[in-house]
């Protein structure tokens, strides 16, 4: 009787292992398509094309809109170059007991898998199925926004230079101004050098808070627009959200050179 020689087994076994582990790679997708669906039935995002240059030196920062997840909104700010996504940041996500530490971990992977990928198809991040999943949806609308803004930026960069505006068109977010109700921060789009679009990110919400800022913020964005800066009267009866719009702006119209 042959006897089976102990090195041919260990041989065989490691072919048919190897050969497992390439058949398997072979049938992985691409990102993990459970990961949005378990996040309350959010649509996975479809992978997106990083914004093409049209924006002058093709540079630009555009904000996504929050994405509401099951902990609270998450909302991603991106810095494009060269048509290229160079920075990824959460403007918001979820806060509070065990959501601090989840954020935490999950928030700078997801910012790094962003920038590495150039679009939206990146996997969630283990233990962070809702917020991967609003992150992804906010990151899918703000590279739809760049997208959108490069394809006209391109007709409104001609138009401006042959009206001798000189300047293109920058979408600028100001820093979060902590108030005693909250947060507030506002991003503004500026154009041939003048204020044309402001619009308000955070502001102070829940109970007296939520009717005091549905009130005040519009005033203050159109109050804005008007003056073209951050000289803005406060909104009577919102002391502290005016004072921390009016310090949020002056924020973003210095990254614009004022």
């Amino acid at each position: 009787m042959r006897k089976s020689h102990p090195v041919r087994r260990a041989v065989l076994a490691g072919a048919a292992t190897v050969s497992g582990i390439v058949l398997l790679l072979s049938l992985k997708p691409a990102s993990d398509p459970g990961s949005a669906s378990a996040a309350g039935g959010a649509v996975p995002p479809v992978a997106a094309q990083s914004p093409q240059g049209g924006r002058g030196a093709g540079a630009g920062t555009v904000t996504g809109d929050a994405a509401s997840t099951q902990y609270g909104p998450v909302q991603v700010r991106l810095t494009v170059s060269d048509g290229k996504i160079t920075r990824a940041e959460a403007v918001q996500a979820p806060e509070g007991g065990q959501s601090d530490r989840v954020t935490a971990d999950a928030v700078p992977k997801l910012n790094r898998a962003a920038v590495a990928a150039g679009n939206a198809d990146i996997d969630a991040v283990s233990g962070a199925t809702y917020t991967s999943a609003g992150y992804q949806q906010s990151l899918q609308s703000a590279l739809d926004k760049a997208a959108a803004a490069a394809r006209s930026g391109a007709g409104a960069g001609a138009a401006a230079a042959g009206a001798g505006a000189g300047q293109g068109t920058q979408v600028l977010t100001g820093d979060a101004a902590q108030t005693q109700y909250g947060p507030v921060q506002v991003r503004v789009t500026v154009s041939g050098g003048k204020i044309t679009e402001v619009e308000t990110l955070q502001a102070p919400k829940g109970g007296r808070s939520g009717q005091v800022t549905a009130d005040a913020v519009p005033k203050l964005n159109r109050a804005a627009v008007a003056a073209g800066n951050a000289d803005i009267d406060a909104v009577s009866g919102a002391t502290y959200t005016s004072a921390g719009y009016q310090q949020s702006l002056q924020s973003a119209l210095d990254r614009a050179g004022g």
